[in-house]
């Protein structure tokens, strides 16, 4: 009898500080959606979503956020495409290549990378990238590099900040595979890259499509680099792929314009800033939920089913 009420008791704890972080969420979901919903039914979703006219300071106000969404996508992918292979292959190699006395060594100094203060790699792309950056385009004139303070200074920045999760997810789900894998492969002559590029790596696919997913909103949702480093130019890039032009982005627009916005009398400036939270929230939801699709079905690939 004893056992089995110690038995439920740490059930029930274990079920209150579970249901603790779910209604925590769930009452941030509810916050951002009630203060938004003034928004979206007094101005239209056209003009918001595919209108780049952003004054919303005018008389009559402005709320086109095209260029907004277009410039998180556009510097979140390009940090992503440019931390991913590094990240992965970095991984790799902690896994499988170097000794277990360097892997103690180098990952936890990896992970260190992670405890530093958003604001610390805003300033480090402020002073190091954007100077940087800047003399080069002076040196290349052909690179039309204006400014500093543009999308791949923030994307630099924030590939490096992603980092730090892709690898150290990668490389878990990498040792997870185990070692019967590795010698079965090399047991059939496979060659040590054959057996890291087509038995390691798919094998531990799910856990890395987790990892880029954790990346991926890594760099979304950051504020501090972009809203420092990204030029904070609500405009689509012309041609839209140019990431040497300055680009602004959701996170940095809610930053930046909390402060202005009138708060005591809802303003519609201050709801379609949680409006941008919303669809924030949403997106990373949508990744979440195409993620655990994904990785359900390479699970059942792998499993033969």
């Amino acid at each position: 009898m004893k056992r089995r009420l110690k038995e439920m008791s740490g059930r029930s704890v274990l079920l209150a500080f579970t249901s603790i972080a779910a209604l925590s969420v769930l009452a941030i979901i509810v916050f951002i959606a009630r203060d938004s919903l003034p928004f979206f039914e007094k101005n239209s979703l056209f003009t918001f979503f595919f209108s780049t006219a952003w004054f919303p300071t005018h008389s009559p106000p402005e709320f086109g956020a095209a260029a907004i969404f277009v410039g998180s996508l556009l510097v979140t992918f390009v940090a992503v495409l440019i931390a991913v292979p590094i990240g992965v292959f970095a991984a790799l190699c902690l896994s499988d290549i170097i000794s277990f006395q360097l892997r103690q060594i180098v990952k936890p100094i990896i992970e260190m990378l992670a405890a530093v203060p958003s604001v610390v790699y805003g300033f480090f792309a402020l002073t190091v990238f954007a100077p940087w950056l800047q003399n080069l385009g002076k040196t290349f004139s052909w690179l039309s590099i204006d400014s500093g303070a543009n999308a791949l200074t923030a994307s630099l920045v924030l590939s490096m900040m992603a980092l730090p999760t892709i690898v150290s997810v990668s490389e878990d789900a990498l040792q997870a595979v185990g070692r019967e894998m590795r010698e079965g492969s090399y047991a059939l002559g496979a060659t040590r890259a054959e057996t890291l590029l087509f038995v390691v790596l798919p094998s531990a696919s799910s856990g890395i499509l987790s990892a880029i997913l954790l990346g991926t909103m890594r760099a979304l949702g950051e504020t501090m680099v972009v809203w420092m480093a990204s030029g904070n130019a609500a405009q689509i890039p012309s041609p839209w792929w140019d990431i040497t032009q300055p680009v602004r982005t959701l996170t940095a627009t809610i930053a930046g314009d909390m402060g202005e916005a009138d708060q005591m009398t809802g303003s519609a400036h201050y709801h379609v800033l949680f409006a941008m939270g919303l669809c924030l929230l949403l997106f990373g939801f949508a990744c979440s939920l195409i993620g655990e699709r994904i990785v359900a079905a390479q699970k059942k690939r792998l499993r033969g089913e």
